[in-house]
């Protein structure tokens, strides 16, 4: 028997709860939708609320107002919502919400299809342990001692995240108990289950867990024809598309763009980089050569300036991202391994302004020339 028709056979012929929020026409701006009504309203634990305030949050935005309260009532969730609506403190909230933790069963288990997803994943669920102390949540993914990550699960973990393959790869050498599961989570789930090798990986993990369980499915980009296929992980889920096929608008982002030679870069970027009331820049280069020089030339220019790529060791690129968020560093470099967005872009050549005018269409705002100077009133926090 094949593992899709287990699962069909699994599977009772209800109807599916389709909740497909209606695309905004004729929406120009910086903005994502929110909505008045508060955290509060999710059904919430008094000390998630006051978390929530110490994390920065103010208002849900549509995709948390839409599943928070139905992910906590243990509903079986299939959301797609564009890169930037917080879709990762849905499941975390959710989950903490319902987790009765208990020492030796690992109760909840996120995938995902890259290892910087997954460490960032577990720092999210460490920002929401500030009052949950009995909670351990740990993460592994690939070029990481295999050695290391059993001694890791001898401690208890209540939460794991990471990737399939070495999710898989613990199971095999019976490190890693998934039979108490009561969450399974896939987080950009198209990526994974688009790539055979790791579709047969999560197929495998999925046989190794409990039949009764929680299921949430979660892509920014989730197209027409891999959704059938994430609807045969669950029962009876409810599905949230937020702005299906419409593009999204940045919330609270001032950019703008940069037209010059390429020989006038670096003085231009140093001229930015040094303005005093800056407090941390993160930017983002296309190649690993690229990301070592620039950041050779800023450490030239005694600014605080550290690099992460793809050829560094796994375990210094995380200890370098950890340093920069614990504000040890000024300037961080990267390559795409953690893009995120971009604040200033440089145009230098026909090709750059291809991609440039092509974020433009995606993400629906219009990104203005950079004046002579920034005014930092407009994105700073005045005391």
């Amino acid at each position: 028997m094949s593992f899709w028709t287990m699962i069909k056979m699994m599977s009772p012929k209800h109807p599916r709860r389709v909740l497909q929020l209606p695309p905004k026409k004729d929406v120009k701006g910086s903005f994502v939708s929110i909505h008045s009504s508060g955290f509060r309203d999710s059904l919430l634990k008094p000390k998630f609320l006051r978390v929530i305030v110490d994390c920065g949050f103010e208002h849900p935005l549509e995709v948390q107002h839409e599943c928070i309260p139905r992910a906590i009532m243990g509903m079986n969730v299939l959301c797609q919502a564009k890169s930037g609506m917080c879709k990762t403190a849905v499941f975390v909230l959710a989950i903490l919400q319902q987790i009765k933790p208990i020492n030796g069963r690992v109760s909840v288990l996120v995938m995902c299809h890259t290892r910087e997803l997954a460490f960032q994943i577990s720092k999210e669920y460490e920002h929401f342990f500030k009052y949950m102390t009995s909670i351990k949540v740990s993460v592994f993914f690939g070029d990481l001692s295999i050695k290391k990550d059993e001694d890791v699960l001898k401690n208890c973990s209540h939460v794991v995240a990471g990737t399939p393959g070495q999710i898989l790869a613990l199971v095999r050498n019976k490190s890693l108990n998934l039979r108490n599961v009561k969450h399974l989570v896939l987080d950009e789930c198209d990526k994974m289950l688009e790539q055979l090798d790791m579709c047969q990986e999560v197929q495998e993990i999925f046989r190794l867990t409990p039949h009764k369980k929680q299921h949430m499915l979660f892509s920014a980009t989730l197209s027409k024809e891999i959704r059938p296929v994430c609807r045969k992980f669950m029962q009876d889920a409810m599905e949230v598309f937020v702005d299906d096929e419409t593009n999204l608008t940045l919330h609270c982002l001032q950019q703008y763009y940069v037209k010059l030679k390429d020989n006038e870069k670096n003085q231009k970027l140093f001229d930015l980089v040094d303005i005093p009331e800056t407090n941390q820049v993160v930017i983002f280069v296309k190649s690993v050569q690229c990301c070592m020089a620039l950041a050779q030339l800023l450490v030239k220019q005694n600014l605080s300036a550290i690099a992460i790529h793809r050829d560094m060791p796994q375990e210094e690129c995380l200890s370098c991202y950890q340093q920069f968020k614990d504000f040890q560093w000024c300037i961080l470099l990267a390559t795409n391994l953690f893009g995120r967005g971009l604040a200033v872009t440089f145009v230098s050549d026909e090709n750059d302004a291809k991609i440039f005018n092509d974020v433009q269409d995606w993400f629906e705002v219009n990104v203005a020339k950079l004046s002579e100077g920034i005014d930092i009133s407009t994105y700073i926090e005045q005391s």
